[in-house]
C-alpha cells in the first residue's frame, strides 16, 4: 500500500465513531421531512430556510423541530462534502435547542461507503483535492503498475501500460479520488458519520425510510433493520445477499412508489400494523415535482427532485401537531384526501406555484383524462 495513502488511512482510523442513533421517537410536535438531496447544497439550503430550520448564516433556527432527511445526500451533484459538513453542525445545534436532525441511510449513501462510485461527480472528487493529491495518485499508479507486472509474471493476461493506458487510468482516478475514498470508507470521517445513523426511524405514528418497506422486510423490527444495515456497511463481505443491497430492502425497494396499490394494499396494511404507524414516508423514487400521497395517504413520497440534476423542485413534507402538509415553493398546501379529485386540485395548486411549464402538468392531464376513459 502506498505510504501516503496508508498515513491517510491511519488518520481516519483515529477518528472516534459515534454511537448508533436512537430509532424510535414520541411526542414530537413538528417534523420536517426532506427527500433526496444529491449533492445540491443551494437547493437544500433554500428549503431549510423556507421551513425556518436555519437562519441566513446556516445556523439551526428550528427549535424543537425534528428534521428527517430520508437519505441520498451524495452523488449527481458536486456539494456532498459541503452538505454533510452542514448537517454535522446542525445535528449539534439542534440537539442543544431540543430538536433533532435525522439523516437516514439511503442507497447512494451506502454506495459511497462500500465503494460504488459510479455516480460521484468530478466536483465531488475535486472537493477532496489538496497539495498532496498528485503525489498520492502517482504512488497509487506505481503500485498499480507493479500489480500488472505480477499478473504477467504469473502468466495472467494484463494490459500494456502505455501512455494511452495511463491517460485512461488517470481519468478514472481524478485528483481527490483516493482522499474521497478514505473519507467515505467505513473508517473515514464521512463513512463513520453515515453509519452512525439509521435506515429506518419511527417518529410518533410515522415510519420514515429511504426507499420503502416490502412485505419481507416488514417482518423485521426497526432496530434489527438498522443494526443489519450498519453491520453490512462496516463489513462489506456481508453485502452479497444482504439487506443493504437487496432490491426489496429498505434502501432500494420501489414497490410502495410504483407498484399496484390494490395488489400491495394488504401487505402495506400489515406493515403499518406491525410497526404501529399510520403512514410511511419514503424518498428514493422521484415524483414529478412535489410531495405525492399514495394508498389513500398511507404512503407519502417526498423525493420531489430537489437537486438541479432532477429539475430543482422545491417541496417537502411538514407535520405539525399531527397535521401533514406540503411546503411547495414556500407555500403551504394541505395534503389531499384519498380521492382523485382531491389529488387533482392539490396538483393544480402546486403547479400554479411553479415556473411555467410546471413538471406536474403531465400528471394533471393524466388524472383529468382517466376518469373519462374509465367511463
Amino acid at each position: 500500500m502506498p505510504r501516503l495513502f496508508a498515513l491517510l488511512l491511519v488518520l481516519s482510523l483515529c477518528l472516534s465513531s459515534a454511537l448508533p442513533a436512537k430509532d424510535v421517537w414520541t411526542g414530537v410536535a413538528r417534523i420536517v421531512a426532506i427527500g433526496d438531496v444529491h449533492g445540491d447544497y443551494d437547493q437544500l439550503f433554500t428549503l431549510l430556510t423556507q421551513t425556518g430550520l436555519v437562519d441566513g448564516k446556516g445556523r439551526w433556527a428550528g427549535g424543537k423541530t425534528h428534521l428527517v432527511q430520508t437519505g441520498d445526500i451524495p452523488d449527481r451533484g458536486p456539494d456532498t462534502r459541503k452538505i454533510i459538513d452542514l448537517m454535522m453542525r446542525l445535528e449539534k445545534q439542534a440537539k442543544k435547542a431540543g430538536g433533532f436532525v435525522h439523516p437516514l441511510i439511503g442507497n447512494h449513501d451506502a454506495m459511497n461507503v462500500y465503494g460504488d462510485v459510479r455516480y460521484v461527480t468530478p466536483g465531488e472528487f475535486a472537493s477532496f483535492r489538496d497539495n498532496e493529491s498528485e503525489r498520492v495518485r502517482d504512488a497509487f499508479y506505481e503500485e498499480h503498475l507493479k500489480q500488472l507486472e505480477q499478473m504477467k509474471d504469473a502468466g495472467q493476461e494484463a494490459p500494456e501500460a502505455d501512455d494511452s493506458y495511463k491517460t485512461g487510468w488517470f481519468a478514472k482516478h481524478p485528483l481527490g479520488f483516493f482522499e474521497h475514498r478514505v473519507a467515505f470508507g467505513p473508517n473515514g470521517k464521512y463513512g463513520k458519520w453515515i453509519m452512525s445513523h439509521n435506515a429506518v426511524i419511527k417518529i410518533n405514528d410515522i415510519l420514515f425510510v429511504h426507499a420503502g418497506i416490502s412485505s419481507r422486510v416488514a417482518a423485521i423490527g426497526i432496530g434489527e433493520i438498522n443494526k443489519t444495515v450498519r453491520k453490512e456497511l462496516k463489513d462489506t463481505s456481508l453485502l452479497q445477499g444482504g439487506l443493504s443491497v437487496a432490491s426489496d430492502g429498505p434502501l432500494w425497494y420501489r414497490g410502495l412508489a410504483q407498484g399496484n396499490e390494490e395488489e400491495l394494499a394488504p401487505g402495506l396494511d400489515a406493515a403499518l400494523e406491525s410497526y404501529g404507524v399510520e403512514r410511511i414516508v419514503i424518498g428514493h423514487t422521484p415524483t414529478m415535482g412535489t410531495v405525492i400521497p399514495r394508498f389513500g395517504g398511507k404512503v407519502v413520497m417526498i423525493d420531489v427532485g430537489l437537486a438541479q440534476h432532477y429539475g430543482g423542485r422545491l417541496a417537502c413534507l411538514v407535520i405539525e401537531n399531527g397535521e401533514a402538509y406540503t411546503l411547495h415553493r414556500g407555500e403551504r398546501l394541505d395534503l389531499p384526501d384519498g380521492s382523485k379529485d382531491g389529488l387533482l386540485d392539490y396538483l393544480k395548486q402546486a403547479a400554479g406555484l411553479d415556473p411555467a411549464p410546471s413538471p406536474l402538468l403531465p400528471l394533471i392531464q393524466q388524472l383529468e383524462v382517466s376518469p373519462r376513459t374509465a367511463e
